[in-house]
């Protein structure tokens, strides 16, 4: 049999040298070890070792496996032995030469002259050098740098030889470069465009956004592929895929994997580990945009980056958002971001259209009558007649014309008849193949628009050849090599997402059915590197369960149904450890659709309403849950009927907060015994989470510190890793507003920074605690750079509370009450853009305490009376600041009867929680409101009372200040023990 291959000779120098030196045992066990490195990584490449020749390796790749980039495989080997070669402590040089050559013989693989040449290439090498022959160069051209070398005379040969020094490899690079069948036709215009942007993004070291929109086959890939051609930019693209909804993130992934850099920074580094499923530490759609938008950066800062995000019309709102999010906040980078869609996008992100900062659009149109022409004159030549009908049929999308004058030649016909679509002239193409051909571009559709061999060869296990067959549908052009998403594998990708729909759309559904479901087990197989495998094989094993109901063959459903719902829902809590809510909710919707009368279970249904609810669905999460609860109560499960009743308590407070935290707290003391006792801990987490939102309300920060590290220990124990890294944040806010000792706080936080290693939350927390030791400095760096840090996310939210509450008391305790409420102001526009009123009323109401030390007491009066109009009577910390400012007001202007009123009732209120700070300023606002009425006596016992309080937290700045006021008010210094810690 006669096959073009490439030949590899790699040969050991100085082995002379070694042998003189070493002891025959050790160069036995060197050269041992040498070999079977170098048989390793030829056969890891697909290629096949001949023989040794001495010290000599000769490799075939080719044989008996023929691939139709056999010549690459063999300079990514060759690239990969010279590497190895010194940590075998040896050198050598390497030979490669592609041509014909007899194979299946006897004695050899393979017998030819470029055997002979590669041989002698090999011996031309200096040490350490790769030297190819002019075959082989022309099939990697564009993944290799060379340098030319002079013509080796070499011996047998009568002309000198062309010969040139490997440089350097493009790993990156396709199999080999994709062959247009013709140039582009009519497009300058938006070459000129696309250029041009690309050259401001250079000049401007920024970052556009250019949406390129046209319909399905008019030429956008090809219109990107020419217009990028030759641009001194790093490339990379992504995908989008047309199937299984919730795969929010599978370009991006596709984009960092081909970067292959990780941020500088700690937390965006782990934020890409969240992405790339190598962590379950939650991370947020912000952080994640946020992090991809650094990489992006970092990975800009050397030469300017273009990413290709092809089509995009199929985006979920995830990724949308972080392509805005990149597109808004990237500076000082040369970033083109590239996306190809149809023209529908529009009518979801209108402000693609040119609306946005740096965002531009590009409209594809079809071609003109004489464009068409043009095009049909370059592919081939036709008659006047088909001309027309082609012409008139295409409707200027070339596509059409190219597929059309395809099957012309395929057929051979005489008479062609011009289908009237291009989806009818597609499915004609496929209908001319070979069976076996088709069958293997069938198989290969099941897979999606990219596929890999290995899938077609478990789907078509009958099919000897597919290889082969491959190879042929490469040269018919209606596939295209490409890069594997799964390691050792070949992947091809459909030449147009039409005709990969033609030929999935011929199978029937009883065979989809089938090929659906050994798809997800060989993907089981060989998918365990993908970030989304539980996505993908989700989805197909949904569609084998969709199209055997349609059959109405439920009878081979329901293990099936069973496993898709497993997947679904693994998909989901995924997506929730990113804390893609959209993402979640049509993940574990689709999980509970597909086995609808599946059995009863608990973590599906809190899945579902838990993602309903993040995504401000709180109606329908409370439909679930009381759903649950119901079923629960029907069929005998005590603990479902329980889960879902706490679950629709819950989520009611914040629907009808009013006496909803009462209800909750009883229903919640009611269930506990009984989820313990069943060991139910998923439910126990809910149970105990929700107790932790009663006591933060209530005040009580010890028992919602006890709450949450129960939550901790039954998420742990339920196998649900993402919910406890959640609790985190509630574990160090109980701590820090709570009875936990600023120094025993700083311990914790310590031990923290160990395990979660730039963790915002830590920082902020941080801060407050070396805000209370005077530390002011140190205190506001940790802030501003978490403020900063969230805000660069674009966390609106996120920094709303972080700018809120924390910030604030941090600046009322370096009596910066300018910069309080400042700060403060910025926190509630942003809440109330967002139309948000629990965290809301509390700033408001510590911007009324900043207000009142800056005498603004009609401001001061107005926000207190705001703040507890808007939080709940049970809101116990809101309430107290509204009263204690309210209080001082009334008292500095006279009515001192209703500041003593106002005052002690929020002592009252202080005595029932445990917020030693916030206890310890009521108490000192009772002892203003009790001078300002000339009571002394009393205000020295009520600041008396703040001091103790104070000390307790180990709050040294508001301590101190206490103490000096109290030195004011007594004519000695207090005795200690009377204002000893209680």
């Amino acid at each position: 049999m006669r096959k073009t291959v490439t030949i590899l000779f790699c040969d050991v120098t100085g082995s002379t040298a070694l042998g003189e030196r070493l002891d025959p045992e050790a160069l036995r066990g060197l050269l041992a070890a040498y070999f079977e490195r170098m048989k390793a990584i030829v056969e890891s490449h697909g290629g096949t070792v001949e023989k040794f020749i001495g010290d000599a390796v000769m490799a075939v790749f080719g044989v008996p496996q023929l691939h139709e980039d056999d010549a690459l495989r063999a300079v990514r080997s060759a690239f990969e032995m010279r590497a190895a070669l010194p940590d075998l402590g040896v050198q050598g040089r390497i030979g490669l030469m592609t041509g014909e050559v007899v194979t299946g013989t006897s004695e050899r693989l393979a017998t030819g002259d470029a055997v002979n040449v590669a041989a002698r290439l090999q011996q031309a090498a200096q040490p350490g050098e790769i030297v190819i022959g002019k075959r082989t160069l022309g099939l990697v051209r564009d993944a290799v740098a060379v340098e030319a070398l002079e013509p080796l005379v070499l011996r047998g040969k009568r002309d000198p030889v062309a010969a040139f020094r490997l440089l350097s490899l493009d790993t990156g690079m396709e199999a080999f470069p994709r062959h247009l069948e013709a140039q582009l036709v009519g497009r300058l215009r938006e070459q000129q465009r696309l250029r041009a942007e690309f050259e401001a993004v250079v000049s401007e070291q920024s970052c556009h956004l250019v949406t390129l929109l046209g319909a399905a086959g008019v030429g956008k890939s090809r219109l990107v592929t020419e217009s990028l051609a030759g641009v001194d930019a790093r490339l990379v693209r992504g995908r989008c895929l047309s199937y299984g909804e919730g795969i929010t993130y599978w370009p991006v992934i596709e984009v960092l994997e081909q970067l292959a850099v990780r941020p500088a920074d700690p937390v965006a580094a782990r934020a890409i580990a969240t992405l790339l499923a190598e962590s379950d530490e939650p991370a947020t759609p912000e952080q994640i945009a946020w992090a991809v938008r650094k990489t992006l950066e970092e990975s800009a800062a050397g030469e300017p980056l273009v990413c290709v995000l092809d089509d995009i019309h199929w985006a979920e709102p995830g990724l949308l958002d972080l392509v805005e999010h990149v597109a808004d906040y990237s500076r000082g980078a040369s970033i083109l971001l590239l996306c190809v869609a149809r023209p529908e996008l529009l009518e979801r992100r209108p402000g693609w259209a040119g609306g946005k900062l740096n965002a531009t659009t590009l409209l594809l149109e079809p071609l003109s009558d004489e464009q068409t022409d043009e095009l049909i004159d370059r592919l081939g030549s036709v008659d006047q007649d088909l001309r027309i009908r082609i012409r008139s049929a295409a409707e200027g999308n070339p596509l059409f014309v190219e597929e059309m004058l395809a099957m012309i030649r395929d057929s051979g016909a005489g008479a062609v008849i011009v289908p009237p679509t291009i989806q009818a002239l597609l499915a004609s193409r496929l209908d001319q193949l070979d069976a076996p051909d088709r069958a293997v571009l069938e198989r290969g559709a099941v897979e999606g628009h990219v596929f890999h061999r290995g899938a077609v060869e478990a789907l078509a296990p009958d099919e000897a050849r597919v290889s082969q067959r491959l190879l042929e549908l490469v040269r018919k052009e209606l596939v295209r090599p490409d890069q594997p998403q799964i390691p050792g594998q070949d992947a091809y990708r459909f030449r147009h997402l039409l005709i990969r729909d033609a030929a999935y759309d011929s199978l029937p559904k009883t065979v989809r059915a089938e090929l659906h479901e050994r798809f997800a087990e060989w993907l089981d197989r060989h998918g365990a590197t993908l970030a989304e495998q539980d996505e993908i094989v989700g989805y197909h094993l949904e569609q084998a369960c969709r199209y055997r109901r349609e059959l109405g063959r439920d009878d081979q459903v329901g293990e099936l149904a069973m496993a898709a719902r497993t997947r679904l829902l693994a998909a989901g809590r995924h997506a929730r450890v990113r804390d893609d809510v959209a993402a979640a909710v049509k993940l574990v919707e689709r999980a509970a659709q597909v086995a609808p009368d599946g059995p009863l279970e608990i973590e599906l249904e809190f899945a579902h309403a838990d993602a309903l609810f993040e995504a401000g669905r709180a109606a329908d999460a409370i439909d679930i849950a009381r759903a649950l609860a119901i079923r629960g109560a029907d069929e005998g499960d005590r603990v479902a009927e329980l889960t879902g009743r706490i679950l629709e308590a819950s989520w009611a407070t914040h629907l009808d907060p009013e006496g909803a935290a009462d209800r909750l707290e009883a229903l919640i003391v009611e269930a506990l015994p009984e989820l313990e006792a069943a060991g139910a801990d998923l439910a126990l987490y809910i149970a105990e989470s929700a107790r932790g939102v009663i006591e933060n309300m209530r005040g009580r920060a010890q028992d919602w510190l006890r709450a949450s590290e129960l939550a901790l220990q039954h998420a742990k124990r339920a196998g649900q890793p993402q919910l406890a890294v959640k609790l985190i944040p509630q574990l160090g806010a109980a701590q820090l507003f709570g009875p936990t000792p600023v120094l025993d706080l700083l311990a914790w936080l310590d031990a923290q920074d160990v395990a979660y290693p730039g963790n915002t939350a830590n920082q902020v927390h941080r801060a407050g605690a070396l805000a209370m030791l005077g530390r002011f400095a140190e205190a506001r760096e940790l802030m501003d750079a978490a403020r900063e840090r969230v805000r660069d996310q674009g966390a609106t939210i996120g920094y709303a509370l972080i700018t809120g509450q924390p910030a604030v008391d941090l600046e009322l305790l370096a009596d910066d009450p300018v910069r309080a409420v400042e700060l403060s102001r910025e926190s509630c526009r942003l809440l109330e853009e967002h139309a948000e009123r629990s965290w809301l009323s509390t700033i408001l109401g510590l911007q009324a305490v900043a207000q009142y030390r800056l005498d603004l007491l009609d401001d001061a009066d107005a926000n207190a009376r705001r703040a507890a109009g808007l939080g709940s009577s049970d809101d116990r910390l809101t309430q107290m600041l509204s009263l204690q400012t309210r209080a001082k007001v009334y008292a500095r202007r006279g009515d001192h009867k209703e500041g003593q009123r106002l005052a002690r009732e929020a002592v009252a209120i202080a005595d029932q929680v445990d917020l030693l700070n916030y206890v310890g300023d009521a108490y000192a606002d009772l002892a203003e409101v009790l001078v300002l009425a000339g009571e002394t006596g009393q205000a020295v016992e009520a600041l008396t009372r703040a001091v103790q309080h104070y000390s307790q937290k180990g709050d040294i700045v508001y301590r101190d200040r206490a103490l000096d006021r109290l030195a004011e008010l007594t004519p000695r210094p207090p005795d200690a023990s009377a204002i000893a810690p209680t």
